[in-house]
Formats: C-alpha cells, sequence, structure tokens
C-alpha cells in the first residue's frame, strides 16, 4: 500500500518507533504496523490527521496520498451544496493538467485566500534538479546500478562529497526501511551534515523488480541529499510520495529531454 510506505518513511526519518507513533495517536503497534504494510484498510481521514501532526507534517498531503477526502472539502460541500455541481462540471470537462493550473491561477487573482485559510506550501522537487542531474531512460540490472549514477551527478554537484561517503550514507537509511513509496518510485535519501539540498532523478528504460509496497516494478528513482533535518526534510519526503501518488512516474516515462521532465514536474507540482 503506497500510503503504508509513505508513513513508515515518515516514521523512520523521524526517528520514531513504530510503538512511540502508535502510542501517540492511541492505537496498538499491531494496528499501525498492518497499516504501514497495506493489510489493513486506509485509516480515516481523522486518523490520517492525528499521524501527519505527530509525523510533522501538514494533514493534507497525507489525505492526498491517500486519496482520501479533505475534511475542508467534505464540510465546504455540506456548507455550499451548490459547489459539488461545480466540481462535477471540471470532471466532465476533463481538464488537463496546464488547464486545472489556469483555473488556480484565476481563483488565486479573483478570489484571494484568507492568510488564516492558507495552506503550508509543499517544498517542490523540481528546483532541487537541473538537468544534467536527470538521467532518462536508463539501462540498467539493478536498482544500486540506476543509483550509483545518480550519486555521480550528485557528488558532481557538490564539491567534497565523496561517492562512497553518499553511497553509505544512502545504504544505511534503506537499511532502516524501504524507500519505495508505490506507484512506480523509490526516493533514496540521506541527511549530511553542510550538504546543499540537490537531488538526482533517473528514468528507467525497463521497469526493474525491486520489493516495493504495491507490488508495481520501479520506473523512477529520485536520489535526495540535504541538510535539513525535522518538519522541512519530512515534507520534501512527503511531497515526492504525494507525486507519485499522482501518476509522477507515468507522466515521466516517455520523456526523451531533461528538459521535459522538469516541465512535467513543475506542471504537476503547481496543481499540489
Amino acid at each position: 500500500m503506497h500510503l503504508g510506505a509513505t508513513i513508515r518513511l515518515l516514521r523512520v526519518d523521524a526517528g520514531l518507533s513504530l510503538r512511540d507513533l502508535a502510542r501517540r495517536i492511541g492505537v496498538s503497534s499491531a494496528y499501525l504496523s498492518r497499516v504501514e504494510h497495506g493489510q489493513d484498510a486506509v485509516p480515516t481521514p481523522e486518523r490520517l490527521t492525528a499521524i501527519a501532526h505527530e509525523l510533522g507534517v501538514p494533514p493534507a498531503m497525507l489525505l492526498d496520498v491517500s486519496h482520501r477526502v479533505n475534511p475542508l472539502v467534505a464540510n465546504y460541500l455540506e456548507q455550499v451544496p451548490g459547489a459539488g455541481a461545480v466540481f462535477l462540471d471540471i470532471a466532465r470537462r476533463q481538464l488537463t493538467s496546464a488547464q486545472l493550473t489556469r483555473v488556480r491561477e484565476f481563483l488565486n487573482a479573483e478570489f484571494p485566500m484568507r492568510d488564516a485559510s492558507r495552506e503550508e506550501v509543499s517544498p517542490a522537487l523540481s528546483p532541487l534538479l537541473a538537468p544534467e542531474r536527470i538521467i532518462l531512460q536508463l539501462s540498467c540490472s539493478s536498482v544500486e546500478d540506476a543509483r550509483d549514477m545518480a550519486v555521480e551527478r550528485i557528488c558532481a554537484a557538490c564539491p567534497g562529497l565523496a561517492a562512497s561517503q553518499l553511497t553509505d550514507e544512502l545504504e544505511r537509511r534503506e537499511a532502516g526501511a524501504s524507500c519505495s513509496v508505490g506507484n512506480g518510485v523509490a526516493v533514496p535519501h540521506a541527511a549530511l551534515e553542510g550538504v546543499p539540498s540537490v537531488a538526482a532523478l533517473v528514468t528507467l528504460a525497463k521497469p526493474l523488480k525491486h520489493e516495493t509496497p504495491d507490488g508495481q516494478p520501479l520506473r523512477v528513482l529520485i536520489v535526495m541529499v540535504g541538510s535539513e533535518r525535522g518538519r522541512p526534510w519530512l515534507m520534501r519526503l512527503a511531497h515526492v510520495a504525494r507525486l507519485s501518488s499522482h501518476g509522477l512516474a507515468t507522466r515521466l516515462q516517455e520523456a526523451q529531454h531533461p528538459r521535459e521532465v522538469l516541465s512535467h514536474l513543475q506542471e504537476l507540482e503547481a496543481l499540489l
């Protein structure tokens, strides 16, 4: 289950044990373990909100990953039933991502939100990338080969960072919990003191069989490094999980140039 993998990934990076998080949200460790491994139903919006608060990320991010309706939306539809017709109209028109971005721009210009209603902005992935750190249609036999290619590109952008140091830290983190977030995406990552926030992205010519939470083969690898800690780092990881849940791997599958990847990514991030 994509959501469970995301919860586990964030929990490990937050430094919480399964028992700690379960106790904080008032459930059993056995129940939380089943959720993390996709063996139980997706938690209710209320419970997801509690989990998000304990992990230090905005509830909207976990709700979006799980494709649960945000309670804010549900409450609004109850108060203003006519809003449902607008949502239905958008669905009937089958608006594209670019068209939805234009709708959002219109709303922001004509009906700006009050500060109290404004949600915390997700830290975008696209600014961490550059064309030289985007590797397309890589043919390789293992996830480690793809990771090593990404490590080379990252180290070229971070003078003083040795490939062996970064690889060791990525492997140490992976040993704590899988960095695969489902939908064909994995996000190996390392927090290293004094290293700028940088990412490399690899698309695979042929999907790789790999241990994933939803059984889907791996199609995209996003390797991230930085010195951020706590909430900013966790929000960045949650944001990547959110992108994957919105079909990131499928969007990037046919990209032939790094700038296409950046364009697709920026378009998707504008909607989230």
